[in-house]
């Protein structure tokens, strides 16, 4: 007679992801005009309209794709949401990092199970949760963030969408550079991915950390912080040559034979630059061409020196709206009231009693 192998953990946050509907679950709810809305399921909660009212108890213990019709004979079409779903519709306090960006980030970055990975600029958590993904639960992702608001959102969002904390993460609140060094040690890092104002702020605490043979992978919004961050990243002399690309998403419409691109597409929300940290003592080769003028104008030095680097001002150079401490707070409070209701089930998916939980305010 042989052992049955024992079957391994489910990764965690697993148990979200399949089965049927559970209290806690969060639900996409599509009509038949193809809206969409967002809700928690509750036991006895309702999801109310101008045109009815539409039973949680309909859906919980139901299969995912179920079709339920309202009080008034509207129908839904019920599935999980995708995680492109959720990071575009959660909490935040920043802008996101789009789905279109981090996919990029992951693969190009080659954010590997079991990696061990530093993060900064955590924003609303959307970048940490697809590096959580990649890395899995024997992983590591370290998250540096200088304000705590935006940390407070972040931990709320990624608990939801994992169904509580995640064992491979930790965040830590400060700069960067202080934070890296005193807290990892050298050489001990694979990956690191800068989304910040001013990485070439960075490069000598990155090669510090990087592993030789690590990925540096850096997104910014424009061309001037990308050419400075290319600039220092060569002056640098211990990385690889840089690589620059921007990526654009252009749905199509399919109606027959009526098959055409879109109208509107997601083009420019940001540059992706990535290098490699190279041997101790090793020189780098340089590119084919050089370019002639690496000097920066006045102009751009003053436009990106560290005296500026209050939120009001960066966001207005950036063409970006400012995010005021009464919107931070509410995103965080949002975060957590989600993140409480997903709390009817465990992070293997396993029920939990709702009368154990305070009621969170009502889906908005």
């Amino acid at each position: 007679m042989t052992d049955t192998p024992a079957q391994p953990a489910a990764p965690h946050g697993a148990g979200h992801r399949r089965g049927p509907f559970a209290p806690g679950d969060r639900v996409q709810l599509t009509d038949e005009k193809r809206r969409m809305n967002t809700v928690t399921l509750t036991p006895g909660g309702q999801f109310h309209t101008h045109r009815g009212v539409l039973d949680h108890d309909a859906l919980i213990g139901e299969p995912e794709g179920v079709v339920v019709e309202n009080s008034e004979g509207r129908r839904y079409q019920a599935l999980r949401p995708l995680l492109k779903d959720f990071v575009l519709s959660m909490p935040r306090g920043a802008a996101v990092v789009y789905p279109k960006d981090a996919a990029q980030i992951v693969t190009m970055g080659d954010i590997y199970p079991g990696a061990r990975v530093l993060e900064a600029g955590v924003g609303s958590g959307a970048l940490s949760i697809s590096l959580l993904r990649a890395v899995g639960d024997a992983g590591y992702l370290h998250s540096i963030e200088r304000r705590e608001e935006f940390a407070d959102i972040a931990r709320g969002n990624v608990e939801t969408i994992f169904g509580g904390p995640h064992p491979a993460w930790n965040i830590s609140i400060g700069d960067f550079q202080d934070q890296a060094t005193a807290l990892e040690e050298p050489g001990s890092i694979d990956r690191v991915v800068l989304d910040m104002l001013a990485p070439w702020e960075c490069v000598d605490s990155v090669a510090t950390v990087l592993a030789p043979g690590g990925v540096w992978v850096n997104y910014v919004a424009t061309v001037t912080q990308l050419s400075r961050t290319a600039e220092a990243i060569r002056a640098d002399g211990r990385f690889t040559e840089p690589e620059s690309w921007e990526s654009m998403v252009r749905g199509w419409h399919l109606d027959g034979l009526a098959v055409r691109p879109d109208h509107r597409m997601v083009a420019h929300t940001g540059f992706l630059l990535t290098t490699r940290r190279l041997a101790d003592g090793a020189a780098g080769i340089p590119g084919q061409k050089r370019v002639k003028n690496t000097e920066f104008a006045a102009e751009d030095l003053n436009a990106w020196t560290r005296e500026h680097d209050d939120e009001a001002w960066s966001a207005s150079n950036l063409g970006e709206r400012g995010v005021s401490s009464k919107k931070l707070r509410r995103a965080a409070k949002d975060a957590k009231s989600i993140k409480q209701r997903g709390a009817f089930r465990d992070a293997d998916g396993n029920g939990l009693d709702p009368d154990d939980f305070p009621e969170p305010d009502a889906d908005r």
